[in-house]
């Protein structure tokens, strides 16, 4: 496991993030920061402002079938990641 504890769930800092405040509402961006002590993620929006979220409230920036940019959960990212390990 790395120093920031990213590693165990896929995800570098700097990497490109979405989530929403509630249901419905429009996605927010935001680039990943560090992992908290709580198992959130840390992430700074587009205005610069820090929060923690947890990783069921994320997306992240993956490459899609045809090369474009894709979201996917971040649950399924780790899940994936953790199974690696595995073999």
């Amino acid at each position: 496991m790395g120093l920031d504890g990213l590693d165990i769930l896929g995800l570098r800092s700097g990497e490109p993030v979405r989530w929403r405040a509630k249901t419905g509402s429009r996605w927010h961006e935001g680039r990943v920061t560090h992992r908290e002590r709580d198992g959130s993620i840390g992430v700074t929006d587009r205005r610069g402002l820090a929060r923690s979220l947890p990783v069921e409230r994320l997306e992240v920036a993956c490459a899609g079938p045809r090369g474009g940019r894709t979201w996917e959960p971040l649950s399924v990212r780790a899940s994936r990641s953790e199974q690696l390990k595995l073999l």
